[in-house]
């Protein structure tokens, strides 16, 4: 069983979203990400996101999901949360995706806003509410209109934390202002999944993170959450500062290739990245190491 759930915490307060190990033929590896998985539940982590936008989900097939779920399940399902990403633009696949994690075993759903086809609010609310009845597993919305082209309203959060399986939702919106209202109306669990506003998100009610520095840093975010949770917001507020290079440094271009080289850099599982991914230029990777190493961050 996974780690006890409340209301308040459904999925833990520190996830990561979890990159997608590949052979060095673009296999998946399955020994690898059972290896990674254990490293960031080892290092402070509640749960790992499977199969999200960081694990290159758009590139991998739904035999692959699944497998990777089990195979991620196997290695630490017993100590933290494993939630499957099913969302896509398509709510019927979606719909298969979902219950296919859920025949698997996955703790919960990760579901991002339909991307690209830009649906209206209605066709949000009806697609996460499809989602959301095909299974018995709680689910986390996903709210990011940088990528999806489309944000989730707050009325629209509002109407959907009424089904009683959806109980959270990762917040990539970047803005404060709508967080607030849609935390304080709402009532879901709040997740940043927007690692330079992890601390900000906090002051506003948000509950944890789902990050992708978690890779590196995970117990600085532990820390900076725990010291918040205890009232030592400058203690806090320090963590934060400290990590600063790291949150920049790690999406100064698309964050599945800054992770899978920084993995690299500290010899742990990412290996190559599947196309239209392309591994980071020596340039880039560079800057990249001068940014970790600024953070704290030993390689």
């Amino acid at each position: 069983m996974a780690p006890t759930s409340t209301p308040q915490t459904p999925f833990g307060r520190v996830l990561t979203a979890m990159v997608t190990p590949f052979t060095a033929d673009g296999a998946l590896d399955l020994d690898g990400a059972q290896r990674l998985a254990t490293h960031l539940v080892d290092a402070g982590n509640d749960g790992l996101i499977i199969n999200g936008t960081t694990g290159e989900s758009p590139t991998t097939s739904d035999v692959e999901k699944s497998d990777l779920v089990r195979a991620v399940l196997e290695a630490v399902g017993d100590r933290a949360h494993v939630v499957a990403g099913v969302g896509t633009n398509d709510t019927h696949h979606s719909i298969e995706l979902a219950r296919a994690a859920e025949k698997t075993g996955a703790h919960g759903l990760l579901t991002v806003t339909p991307y690209y086809n830009k649906p209206p609010q209605e066709g949000l609310y009806r697609h996460f509410s499809a989602i959301a009845d095909a299974t018995e597993l709680p689910v986390m919305l996903y709210d990011i209109p940088g990528r999806s082209g489309v944000p989730i309203s707050t009325e629209t959060l509002v109407r959907l934390a009424e089904h009683p399986r959806i109980v959270a939702n990762k917040d990539a919106k970047g803005d404060l202002g709508r967080a607030s209202w849609a935390i304080a109306r709402s009532g879901l669990a709040w997740y940043s999944g927007d690692d330079m506003l992890n601390l900000p998100l906090l002051s506003v009610g948000a509950v944890g993170f789902v990050s992708v520095v978690g890779h590196v840093v995970t117990p600085e975010l532990r820390a900076m959450l725990d010291a918040y949770v205890s009232g030592d917001v400058q203690k806090a507020t320090e963590i934060h500062q400290k990590l600063l290079p790291v949150f920049t440094g790690m999406f100064r271009t698309q964050g599945v290739m800054t992770t899978k080289a920084a993995l690299a850099l500290q010899g742990l599982p990412a290996g190559p990245l599947r196309a239209p991914m392309v591994e980071l230029s020596p340039e880039e990777t560079a800057q990249l190491k001068i940014d970790l190493a600024a953070g704290g961050v030993e390689l």
